[in-house]
């Protein structure tokens, strides 16, 4: 790889990224140190939003660009920080610690990666494959808002967090909508059977029409619409198909670059990755083994790498970290059981909701999942739980 000689830019902090995860550590930085300088570079317009609205924002009344909250100017005024927008980069050269980017070359003497992940996209057959799209920041919600202006049908492939929450706020919007997937419940990695019922019937009742077992086969043009042929033979008329089967971490470049990735970037518990002065956090990070793509983690993550950053030695801690699933049809709060959890789960019914918690053989709580009134709850059964990472 050849490298120019003239880098334009030097900066002792560089952060890849504007997503939630970038922004968040620079305000941890501030805290600790107003006068460093640091440098943020992003192929977006660097604005700041809630990445989490994108799937409430119809039933709240919200217009796409009224989420931003913070133009790229503001931000940099507000943090004291060097913003390089619609920017791409292209290269890092960790031993001599210079990125490439469509600006130019880059040094830095510390680097962060806070790349975000990527919507997964199955490959579907027909016609009008190509017409399936994602909605994995703002700019592409704003495509998607503009589609189903004056629509009413909606099909939505994947029952997960990203699907289940879209086909809330689409209902609560006047639109009809059909929910596919593979699984045989809503949140099918979240929630156990009982309230994985629960908030099936609820979000029926609303209006989603749910096809489990199934999914895709083809999509073709019809007349105005688009006609999808599912695996079990069903037929589905719809405007728009809005694919939300899951996120992969971006590792693209860090795999360039030649640092450790597995289904993320490799980090250890001072967010480092395999390559001096380079760390990583948020959907793209893979902390200690865990790729945990929710708020929580990603502001332990920011409050431990900022004095890692400044020279201090701090680990990240993650504490149990409810996840609360924003379907106001059935309000739910999570705290799944960890992977290798052994015990069993436990559910009680309750006027407006339930209760399940998944128990030891000694009774020790290890995960619970608050339905409806239950979720009032949250707050001491999350102290019940050990941490995820201590």
């Amino acid at each position: 790889m050849k490298w120019s000689k003239l880098v334009k830019l030097e900066a002792p902090i560089v952060i890849i990224g504007s997503g939630l995860a970038g922004y968040t550590v620079i305000r941890e930085i501030r805290k600790l140190n107003q006068e460093i300088p640091v440098t943020l570079i992003t192929r977006e317009p660097a604005y700041f939003y809630s990445k989490p609205m994108l799937s409430t924002a119809i039933a709240g009344r919200k217009e796409p660009m009224q989420l931003i909250t913070g133009s790229r100017e503001d931000m940099a005024a507000q943090l004291g920080i060097t913003i390089l927008a619609q920017t791409e980069v292209t290269a890092i050269d960790i031993k001599n610690q210079i990125i490439t980017s469509a600006q130019g070359n880059i040094s830095y003497t510390k680097l962060v990666l806070a790349l975000g992940a990527d919507q997964i996209r199955l490959p579907l057959q027909g016609d009008a494959a190509d017409q399936v799209i994602s909605v994995n920041d703002l700019e592409e919600y704003r495509s998607f808002r503009e589609r189903i202006t004056n629509k009413k049908r909606i099909a939505i492939l994947g029952a997960g967090l990203i699907g289940t929450e879209f086909a809330n706020d689409l209902i609560a919007g006047g639109y009809t909508v059909d929910v596919i997937d593979l699984a045989n419940q809503p949140l099918g990695r979240l929630l156990p059977p009982s309230a994985a019922a629960e908030l099936k019937r609820e979000l029926a009742n609303a209006g989603v029409s749910w096809h489990f077992e199934t999914t895709i086969e083809t999509i073709t043009h019809h007349q105005d619409a688009l006609l999808i042929q599912l695996k079990n033979g069903v037929q589905l008329v719809s405007d728009v198909v809005l694919s939300a089967v899951g996120l992969r971490p971006r590792t693209t470049l860090a795999k360039l670059a030649g640092l450790n990735t597995n289904q993320g970037i490799r980090v250890n518990r001072r967010l480092e990755t395999s390559a001096p002065q380079v760390y990583a956090l948020g959907d793209c990070a893979e902390v200690d083994g865990l790729v945990l793509p929710y708020v929580m983690p990603l502001m332990q993550a920011a409050r431990a790498l900022a004095p890692n950053l400044l020279g201090e030695e701090v680990t990240v801690l993650y504490p149990a970290m409810p996840v609360m699933v924003k379907t106001p049809a059935m309000p739910i709060v999570v705290s799944p059981p960890a992977k290798d959890a052994v015990g069993m789960w436990e559910s009680t019914a309750q006027e407006g909701g339930m209760k399940a918690c998944f128990k030891s053989a000694t009774g020790k709580l290890l995960g619970f999942a608050l339905v409806g009134t239950a979720t009032t709850e949250r707050a001491a059964l999350a102290k019940l739980l050990p941490p995820v990472l201590i």
